[in-house]
């Protein structure tokens, strides 16, 4: 049976994930409130996000950038596409 967890970024009950998806305090926070879909969300918004801004997940400034980012997408204001952004057709 799967667990169940009333996401924030939703706004109902969805699958939850199977496992923290993100080290230390965040990634639980984010275990215990966000959905598979939800965390699915955030992986489309961060992609964008690493191709956007041209960003190296392996450069430290990149990680904390990227984990601002998923702070304010679940929890905060929301995280904003780049103002050049255009959404592919």
């Amino acid at each position: 049976m799967s667990r169940t967890v009333q996401c924030v970024k939703l706004n109902r009950q969805a699958e939850g994930l199977r496992a923290p998806p993100y080290p230390g305090p965040l990634g639980r926070r984010i275990y215990d409130s966000v959905s598979q879909e939800g965390w699915s969300m955030w992986l489309k918004h961060q992609t964008m996000l690493i191709n956007e801004y041209r960003l190296s997940p392996i450069e430290p400034k990149a990680r904390a950038f990227l984990e601002q980012e998923m702070e304010k997408f679940f929890f905060g204001a929301g995280s904003e596409k780049p103002k050049e952004y255009v959404p592919p057709q």
